[in-house]
């Protein structure tokens, strides 16, 4: 073959499990051809039987995707919060890719012993499987992967690729260095203070600790954004980086990343990604549908109310305007009024 032909075969292949990395906020823990194998367990998590026969989601796939508060490892495992919930929805024939963060906080039905409090808790009560299960049962969805990543991933991907620019505010500047000293060492990373405000080329740790402010002005609704902005411009940053740039990201972003796709699901999605596009980022629940409030003594996201959101949610993700929630979601709806009152 073509020297010049190959090396744009491997940068092309390069590149599109890079974007699928990217948008999956650490899909991939595979490396590159003969090593390129599966990092986590398949799981096999329910899903409403209505919801599994819905037309309206047919030629889509769904992701799970999570980034929980883990320095070392365990991903698969319980005991870690996902800060980051995040639903990937591609178009299977166009590559079109919407993200929609679900706030962490955001009161749901976590488990099948009918217990409500903040959604990131089922991971923590039972690994991904619990987790994705969660989202299929409130949200009316048919998840049937999943893709986590820890702190260590998303620090390597940035540091792979020389940094992202990042736009970083006088109030930000303290939480950021107060998360990113405290990462620094279970990382092995180097603790580098942020000295100013402005835009400036920022490193894998302290872009990390970027994505998990929250105590700033918009909570954690800020926070979903700067998780999708530093996605989006870790994305921007890949699409110019070198062969070598590349294959020493996939190569670190085995560290810390798991995920239940086979490597044929991955070679699958690589296909319909090669034109892949970001054209959508929103958050859960939606902006004109929640309120926040206290429930037994923990400040909670509150969806206003659940029924409609879900509806909103279809819409958004699949062009259902119309959808009809399944009984199941009606009744968690309804529960979730009678404890908030909304």
């Amino acid at each position: 073959m073509n020297r010049r032909v190959r090396k744009g075969k491997i940068r092309r292949t390069l590149l599109v499990l890079l974007l699928i990395l990217l948008i999956a906020a650490g899909v991939l823990v595979y490396r590159f051809l003969g090593s390129f194998q599966a990092g986590g367990q398949p799981i096999d998590p329910l899903a409403n039987e209505q919801v599994s026969r819905d037309a309206s989601m047919i030629g889509y796939t769904n992701i799970a995707l999570f980034g929980v508060d883990s320095t070392e490892g365990a991903l698969d495992q319980g005991n870690n919060r996902s800060d980051m919930i995040m639903i990937a929805s591609i178009h299977n024939l166009t590559g079109e890719v919407k993200l929609v963060s679900v706030y962490r906080d955001t009161l749901l039905r976590v488990s099948e012993d009918d217990l409500y409090t903040k959604c990131n808790a089922a991971y923590a009560y039972g690994g991904p499987q619990q987790a994705v299960t969660m989202l299929n049962r409130n949200l009316d969805l048919n998840i049937q992967d999943y893709a986590t990543v820890g702190f260590g991933g998303l620090a390597d991907a940035i540091d792979a690729v020389g940094g992202i620019e990042l736009d970083i505010t006088e109030e930000e500047i303290h939480f950021l260095n107060d998360y990113q000293s405290t990462m620094a060492e279970p990382l092995g990373k180097q603790y580098i203070p942020i000295e100013h405000a402005g835009t400036q080329t920022v490193n894998g740790l302290q872009a990390t600790a970027y994505c998990r402010i929250r105590y700033t002005a918009g909570d954690d609704f800020r926070r979903t954004e700067r998780q999708r902005t530093v996605l989006m411009k870790l994305l921007a940053k890949a699409k110019t980086a070198s062969p070598a740039q590349l294959k020493s990201l996939l190569d670190m972003m085995t560290r810390d990343v798991s995920t239940s796709l086979s490597k044929t699901k991955m070679l699958e999605l690589a296909a319909q990604l090669v034109r892949a596009d970001v054209t959508d980022t929103l958050g859960f629940p939606a902006s004109d549908k929640i309120a926040t409030g206290m429930v037994d003594g923990a400040s909670m996201v509150i969806p206003v109310d659940l029924k409609a959101n879900v509806v909103w949610l279809h819409g958004v993700l699949f062009g259902d305007l119309y959808y009809e929630v399944s009984p199941e979601v009606e009744a968690i709806s309804q529960r979730v009024s009678q404890i908030t009152g909304y």
